[in-house]
């Protein structure tokens, strides 16, 4: 436990053992402990909260609130109690409740500085940025140190970047604070750097860019040593807001000459000569020429500038790569501005093959030469990879006719051409048995490129991994673009090959991921992602690789599981930012507060965020709620609400990484900033219709039926109508929101091959999933039309509710045509996947769901209304009363619902055996001479059948429990 080695407190001794078990996670022998030592010392309030952290831990959350309450009503003052009511409150995530409790102890000890200091850190938990401010001055009143002042200077900081009106942030906190810091800097009284930082930045808030390069620049700069260049670059900053050109120029010349390999002062010299031509400036004739010093201003001194760079890198130890591509950057630069001075540096073709007889054998050459090779004209792409592999040291060997290489050095080299010839659409243009003929010698070079990487750990990466990725770049063009079947199960038997060589290879399991989950295959998929080892931001920016997939696939339990794994890093991230703005406090790191703040925004806006916590509540109500009850049970402790929605559609951020797979496309073939903003608009679409799917859900317990008849005033009173009101104009949002999805899905679009993967929208349109399921959110209306005006006056409703009966049936019924058919598919010898009957059975079940929740809705309805009737006959002794028509349509439904679902049990049992009895052994992959070992082509079989057996059970399973639910609707 933390914090308590300090604490000279007599009863220290006695709290050790509950502190120990705590520590251990034996929180069982915790409580017992804490209960001994309560019988006899019943004032030991410390031994109180220990048991309710206990408690907390073991489930009893309420028990553990109400025994912390009754400890902090008392207001205590020791530390013992204060640290761990702290931890306590900490781990039942109600930071608010530490701030009373420190609100109470600093009122009983003014004169505290720990105590304050505690009540200030309690506020920015909970982002209190006006309390923390009036708290950072209280401590500093109590104890003048800096550090406290400047934490009310900050404070000040935060409620400006909070502030909804700008104005009053521009008018009020920011000169608040810069007045603040400009009575210490009058004083004389600024010690560390952070407070020239936070000098610095409430200046650039307001705009001050003059006086921040004052700042930067004078004696107060001095304390900006902490991070290299620092004062440069602020400086540099400051130089761009006020468009000072010479300035700009002159700096970043400077430092280029210090070190001609910083990159990013490149970019600065070419944008400053460039802007200083565009305004045609000329040095003054007697003064300096900037206060940085010589200004250059014209592009023939920075051709003579970038070549003294070459220059003196030739004579440089270590082979600098900055001054070559510098040049090449210039001649981009004077190309796209339409100057004829280009070809005072040089071929652009000549530069780049220099560049790699230079540095082609480090993995960096084909990264650097990918942003220029846009200078090259198409005509002469195949001569300069042909001029680039005439300089590799290649051999020929006995048992192969490839010239292959001798060391890392020429393997490096090679590898970098064919990435380059990749790039340049070169592959892109052969037929495919051309195609198949590179794939063979990629591998063939991968295969002899291992013996290079014999000592290498598990955990490093093979030299040639590349090679073998090309090549299931090659086959997986086959395969999405010429239908060529059998180039997917190479894709996947490769890389699983390749997989056993270099385990750690993220690039292999990113792949495998993407081809099993288009295949419709997710059992391999989890415990490849497992394998990833992915940490913390990357839960959302990869997420979606395994969240999209694993439901609309059958594997409940598996989504189940990676919906939890990502909801837990959201939920946290709100608990640890709050622990990193703390230490940014407490160490003066004060520029880095904004930004944890503004991360913390991003990932709760995220849409994956958003995407997992809506596709969580659906599949937690498909998993667990099968009647009306548990329906309600499980709304009820999830706390949804129709009327509620609680996604940020404005501010919802796509933080989803769609280059985290390597790519080699030429740019009309890659991601492009289009199929960016298509696929966010999609994924948004699904998920409002998801949302408004779940909301409707979540409203059909609210109306609930009461037996005594209804008129217009009660239902006004009692709320119900108002209720319906709120499900009608849900439906009227889903309807427009389908008719928004399907005007999308008119475009057709086609992203590329490891592009963002497309939603579940296209199969949920096609299949009729939509049509059924919004129909039944309006036989909800209907039936609450006929629970309002009795079965006397209601003979059109019922009439409507039969046909409503019979058309949902009719659409279930296509919907279980398309789910039929081979899910694997053995033809000529090839094998051939169907995965969206797949998807389609999992949108049945769904579908079918949601029927049953209708349908005991109907049920809550209709029985009542039958209980009077019976009633009534028995009064009148009739035997011949009619009973309506609406309880003869119900009955026959719920009949046909269960053969219908009987049938599809039957249907998936066939399924599941057609899948066991299938032998995929004796199968081999047709034109290859790929492959090594036949092992991985029966991994790679044996995979996809078990998956697709798992789905098909997991499926058949969830509608067993929904047929034994709809065999209890019975009036």
């Amino acid at each position: 436990m933390a914090a308590r080695g300090h604490v000279q407190d007599p009863n220290d001794r006695r709290l050790r053992p509950i502190y120990d078990y705590l520590d251990n996670g034996n929180n069982k022998m915790a409580i017992q402990q804490a209960d001994k030592l309560l019988k006899k010392h019943k004032d030991l309030h410390c031994a109180k909260v220990l048991k309710a952290i206990g408690l907390q831990r073991t489930g009893k959350q309420d028990e553990a609130y109400t025994l912390a309450q009754e400890v902090a009503a008392l207001e205590p003052t020791d530390d013992n109690s204060l640290q761990a009511l702290t931890i306590l409150y900490r781990e039942m995530h109600r930071p608010e409740l530490v701030t009373k409790l420190y609100e109470a102890a600093v009122k009983k000890v003014p004169n505290s500085e720990e105590y304050h200091s505690h009540l200030f850190m309690a506020y920015a938990r909970v982002g209190e940025y006006k309390k923390m401010q009036q708290a950072g001055m209280a401590l500093y009143k109590i104890v003048p140190k800096n550090p406290y002042y400047f934490w009310s200077v900050m404070s000040l900081i935060m409620q400006s970047i909070s502030a909804q009106d700008e104005n009053l942030s521009k008018t009020m906190f920011l000169p608040l604070a810069e007045r603040m810091v400009e009575k210490m800097v009058k004083e004389d009284k600024i010690e560390a750097e952070a407070e020239v930082e936070l000098y610095y930045m409430i200046l650039e808030r307001l705009e001050k860019y003059r006086e921040a390069l004052d700042v930067v620049r004078g004696k107060l700069g001095e304390k900006l040593t902490s991070e290299l260049q620092s004062r440069e670059n602020k400086c540099m900053a400051m130089y761009k807001k006020l468009r000072r050109w010479p300035e700009c120029n002159a700096l970043s010349r400077r430092l280029l000459l210090k070190n001609s390999d910083d990159w990013q002062f490149y970019i600065t010299y070419f944008d400053s000569v460039f802007q200083l031509i565009d305004e045609s400036w000329t040095p003054p004739l007697e003064e300096e020429h900037s206060l940085e010093g010589e200004v250059h201003y014209s592009i023939e001194q920075a051709v003579k500038f970038i070549e003294d760079r070459i220059t003196e890198e030739s004579k440089s130890s270590r082979p600098l790569r900055g001054p070559y591509l510098a040049k090449l950057e210039l001649i981009r630069r004077l190309r796209h501005r339409g100057c004829n001075d280009e070809h005072k540096l040089g071929d652009p073709e000549e530069l780049m093959f220099q560049y790699f007889r230079k540095f082609g054998d480090k993995p960096c050459c084909f990264t650097d030469l990918k942003v220029f090779v846009d200078l090259l004209p198409a005509s002469q792409y195949t001569k300069f990879i042909s001029q680039l592999l005439e300089v590799i040291p290649l051999s020929a060997t006995a048992e192969s006719e490839i010239a292959l290489p001798d060391d890392i050095k020429a393997l490096q080299q090679h590898l970098c051409v064919v990435q380059l010839s990749r790039l340049l659409g070169i592959y892109h243009a052969m037929d495919k048995k051309q195609k198949l003929t590179v794939v063979q010698e990629l591998m063939l070079r991968y295969r002899h490129g291992l013996e290079f990487g014999k000592s290498c750990l598990k955990t490093e990466l093979q030299f040639s991994d590349y090679y073998c990725l090309l090549a299931v770049h090659l086959l997986l063009d086959l395969w999405l673009e010429e239908g060529e079947e059998t180039a997917v199960w190479q894709c996947l038997t490769l890389l699983e090959e390749g997989l056993s060589h270099s385990p750690s290879n993220a690039q292999f399991k990113l792949l495998l991921i993407r081809i099993y989950c288009r295949l419709g295959a997710f059992e391999p998929v989890a415990e490849l992602y497992s394998s990833l080892d992915a940490k913390h931001i990357q839960h959302d920016t990869i997420g979606y690789l395994l969240t999209r997939y694993a439901e609309s696939l059958g594997h409940y339990a598996a989504a189940s599981q990676s919906c939890n794994f990502a909801l837990r890093f959201f939920h946290s991230n709100q608990k640890d930012t709050s622990e990193y703005i703390i230490q940014a406090y407490k160490y003066g790191a004060f520029e880095k507060i904004p930004e944890f703040i503004a991360f913390r925004n991003r990932l709760n806006s995220s849409l994956h965020f958003a995407q997992v916590r809506t596709e969580r509540m659906l599949l937690d109500l498909l998993l667990e709620a099968n009647i009306s009850t548990s329906l309600e049970e499980s709304i009820k402790s999830m706390s949804l609400s129709p009327e509620e929605d609680d996604i940020p559609w404005k501010d919802l951020r796509d933080n989803r990484d769609l280059t985290v797979l390597f790519n080699w496309d030429p740019k009309d073939r890659d991601i492009s900033e289009e199929h960016r903003k298509l696929s966010l608009e999609e994924e948004t679409l699904w998920l409002r219709i998801r949302s408004l799917t779940l909301r409707l859900v979540s409203g059909l317990p609210t109306l609930s039926h009461t037996i005594q008849p209804k008129n217009s005033e009660k239902t006004a009173e009692n709320g119900v109508s108002s209720k319906i009101d709120t499900i009608r104009s849900l439906l009227q949002q889903l309807e427009a929101t389908v008719d928004s999805g399907k005007k999308f899905l008119e475009q057709k679009i086609q992203y590329p091959v490891l592009g963002p993967p497309p939603t579940r929208m296209a199969g949920f349109f096609s299949n009729g999933s939509c049509q059924c399921q919004t129909s039944l959110f309006y036989l909800v209306s209907d039936i609450y039309e006929l629970d309002t005006n009795g079965l006397e006056d209601s003979a059109e409703v019922q009439e409507r509710i039969g046909n409503s009966f019979k058309s949902l049936l009719e659409r279930l019924t296509d919907l279980f045509n398309k789910c039929k058919g081979d899910l694997i598919e053995v033809r000529d010898g090839t094998l051939k996947t169907h995965p969206n009957l797949l998807e389609n059975l999992v949108f049945f079940v769904e579908t079918i769901s949601i029927t049953l929740w209708v349908s005991s809705y109907c049920d809550s309805v209709l029985r009542p209304f039958k209980s009077n009737l019976q009633k009534k006959k028995k009064k009148k002794k009739e035997s011949s009363l009619a009973m309506p028509p609406v309880f003869t349509h119900f009955l026959d439904y719920v009949t046909d619902l269960q053969t219908l679902t009987s049938n599809v049990i039957d249907y998936i049992k066939g399924l599941e055996i057609i899948l066991t009895a299938l032998k995929l052994e004796d199968l081999s992959l047709k034109d290859t001479l790929l492959l090594q070992e036949e092992k991985f082509t029966k991994t790679v079989q044996g995979k996809v059948q078990s998956s697709y057996h798992h789905s098909v059970q997991e499926i058949g399973e969830l509608l067993k429990k929904r047929l034994d639910t709809i065999k209890k609707l019975k009036i």
